[in-house]
């Protein structure tokens, strides 16, 4: 489940036309730290894990949209950085990832 979900991020991430090359690759590189630090969080915390996965998809799906709402991807963005908060202290590596997860996608300025 998480994986799928990881991968979509990655396709909506190598799909989107409006995002340069090198922002890419950073996103791309941060999604593979992502994925190997919620899939270690599901072994002892798995619906956190998925929610932090789903807040990831969901910010990425809005901040690569065509059209996007500014207010959904504030509401995503906060919602990805909420679903960390707990984990600051037993998995700062996590936290660390989805806050720059989080910066990179709000200023990807499509």
């Amino acid at each position: 489940m998480i994986e799928d979900t990881i991968n979509k991020i990655e396709a909506r991430i190598q799909t989107a036309d409006a995002i340069k090359d090198e922002r890419k690759e950073e996103l791309l590189q941060l999604v593979a730290t992502l994925k190997a630090e919620v899939v270690t969080l599901a072994k002892t915390h798995d619906e956190e894990a998925q929610s932090i996965a789903r807040f990831a998809e969901i910010s990425t799906h809005e901040a690569t949209r065509e059209q996007q709402n500014p207010q959904l991807l504030k509401f995503s963005l906060s919602g990805l950085t909420a679903s960390v908060e707990d984990f600051e202290k037993s998995h700062p590596t996590l936290t660390h990832v989805a806050n720059a997860i989080s910066r990179a996608l709000a200023n990807l300025g499509i």
